[in-house]
């Protein structure tokens, strides 16, 4: 099968990439981001054996991916992601992701392509116990812009119907290595305070708050079965490694790292929010996700080994 994946020299985008020859079902891919990140670097030195052709193309543009044909699945990654920044770039931001989206659905339903659409656990609010995809409204409120663009992308797929074949994943927050790795999720920009030698800044009220991560390694492997078991339900799935609070991060860092400085700050994002997310509707189609995230961390750090 052929595939197309936007975003593709991002943190997520890069790693399945690289990792991309692991899929067999897979023939060709072609590869779309608009390089205003700068990533260059994450094109440099592909395997071989990955059969990719990259194309520098701006999704907001609705004819960006006229000309492409016999692809059988879309994985849209292609967004801006930074939730603590969108706050001084909500119209922009509004902007540039939806019309994105709407730029691949059009070009799914022309087609009569699948898709796999990236959401995020971030739609949902504080929950005293564990929520899941079937929570009642009151549960879904985002704090961020990114978020609350992501709902409405989820509500765009539900009213098609069965004019697209697609799952949504709620994806939690992103830990691991990747060509194109970023800094602003939690877990990698912890790592990389304390490789600068610089606190760990720690929303005031969220040190002993849940959250919910997830590895690279797993968001690999639900591509994986996804492709593989030909896993396209019109559905919306939680994509989650495990729950962790701030203060268990900490502590894994500490495993590596001992003398970790922590300081408090305020944000609007995180502030009261405590939540465990459920992933046994994903665990109930077969696919059982618990990546070790010290592994990710001891990744992150070893980055820069060489920093004293």
């Amino acid at each position: 099968m052929n595939i197309l994946i936007t975003g593709a020299c991002g943190h997520i985008g890069s790693y399945l990439v690289e990792n991309l020859h692991k899929i067999k079902k897979v023939k060709k891919a072609f590869l779309i981001d608009n390089l205003e990140s700068n990533r260059l670097d994450t094109l440099f030195n592909y395997k071989k054996k990955n059969k990719i052709e990259f194309f520098k193309r701006d999704l907001t543009d609705p004819k960006s991916l006229k000309g492409f044909k016999n692809i059988n699945l879309v994985i849209h990654l292609a967004s801006m992601t930074n939730a603590a920044k969108s706050f001084k770039l909500r119209k922009e931001m509004y902007s540039n992701n939806l019309n994105s989206f709407k730029t691949v659905i059009n070009f799914c339903k022309k087609n009569r392509v699948k898709l796999i659409h990236v959401s995020t656990t971030s739609v949902y609010t504080k929950n005293t116990s564990l929520v899941d995809e079937n929570c009642e409204k009151k549960y879904l409120k985002p704090q961020s812009p990114y978020a609350k663009i992501k709902l409405i992308e989820e509500k765009i797929l539900k009213n098609l119907g069965k004019k697209l074949k697609y799952n949504t994943f709620r994806l939690g927050t992103i830990a691991g290595v990747s060509k194109g790795i970023r800094f602003h999720t939690a877990v990698n920009n912890f790592c990389l305070s304390v490789a600068l030698g610089e606190s760990i800044k720690v929303y005031k009220t969220a040190l002993h708050q849940f959250r919910p991560y997830l590895s690279l390694g797993d968001v690999f492997k639900l591509f994986k079965f996804t492709i593989e078991k030909n896993f396209y339900e019109n559905d919306i799935y939680n994509v989650v490694s495990n729950n962790y609070t701030v203060y268990e991060i900490i502590k894994k860092i500490r495993k590596y790292r001992k003398n970790i400085k922590i300081s408090n700050v305020y944000s609007p994002i995180m502030n009261h929010l405590s939540y465990h997310v459920s992933k046994k509707k994903l665990s109930a189609k077969g696919l059982y996700l618990n990546s070790n995230l010290d592994r990710d961390i001891a990744n992150t750090l070893n980055l820069f080994k060489n920093i004293k």
